[in-house]
């Protein structure tokens, strides 16, 4: 059996395969990023998940992809978990770009590879190699464009009386935003950075509204501007996207790019469909 995951900070699409590549069965578990998740969290996870459990030693090669697995450390960290919990399986793990990458680029065609989910990132691809101009320093500091950064910018907002008033009463009603919760949320929970992306449901629902059109904008070029174009090679090749908030922003990414004079390329939701087909075709 062949397991191929695709882990964002929220949750984790999983697919086997069987030796010929049909599909055995597709489940979920909650995000598994080694940065924010302690051991503990990560196999508590693994092991409330009925199909994993029932087929953890039929696995004969797990292929991961998951977010906070960009440094060889997460990488050994996650592959330690895994190597105990399918005792049988051959395991890579490699960071969630490279799910990106396999879902939306042919290999041997060049293409600009981006992030926009609950966190952000952007690759150039050779056709055989991953290229990166930015280093990571987390949701914290980095994350442009995402969902996390959006829900940051909300509750900055609204805090600060910057959020309209009546937009900010319809925020709060549909929100708990009291201070405490907040807190404990952001310093005690797991997770901060999934939460903040919670916020970001509110954005997309009122996306016409002109404030959240001003601050989805302005989002969208902020992530141009620092990711996207520090590659040369920015306007001559396909841009491609993947994630949540790619998807639901879809048409406000289409304007973005345009008007940056960048060539389109590849819009998903979840790599994971392209991530099988990959897969099928190296079996």
């Amino acid at each position: 059996m062949i397991l191929i995951v695709d882990s964002g900070a929220t949750k984790s699409d999983w697919i086997a395969l069987d030796k010929k590549g049909n599909q055995l069965f597709f489940t979920q578990t909650l995000g598994l990023s080694p940065e924010v998740l302690t051991r503990e969290v990560i196999e508590d996870r693994l092991a409330n998940n009925f199909e994993l459990s029932k087929n953890a030693k039929d696995v004969a090669n797990l292929y991961f992809y998951g977010a906070g697995c960009g440094t060889e450390r997460m990488r050994k960290f996650l592959g330690s978990i895994f190597g105990d919990y399918f005792p049988n399986a051959k395991i890579e793990v490699k960071e969630d770009t490279y799910a990106a990458i396999y879902s939306t680029t042919k290999i041997g065609h060049q293409g600009i590879v981006c992030i926009l989910g609950t966190g952000s990132n952007c690759s150039y691809y050779d056709g055989n190699q991953l290229f990166q101009k930015v280093t990571s320093l987390g949701y914290i500091l980095m994350d442009d464009g995402s969902g996390n950064f959006f829900g940051r910018k909300l509750l900055r907002d609204y805090y600060f009386h910057k959020m309209p008033q009546a937009l900010g009463i319809k925020f709060a009603h549909e929100y708990n935003l009291e201070a405490d919760v907040i807190k404990e949320n952001l310093f005690k929970q797991p997770n901060p950075n999934t939460y903040l992306a919670t916020f970001a449901r509110f954005l997309i629902e009122n996306k016409d509204h002109p404030y959240c059109k001003g601050v989805i904008d302005k989002g969208l070029q902020q992530f141009v501007n620092n990711y996207i174009m520090q590659f040369e090679l920015a306007t001559k090749v396909p841009v491609h996207f993947v994630g949540s908030i790619a998807h639901f922003l879809s048409e406000e990414l289409k304007i973005v790019i345009e008007r940056n004079d960048l060539i389109l390329g590849v819009i998903r939701q979840r790599p994971i469909e392209g991530l099988m087909e990959f897969h099928r075709d190296t079996i």
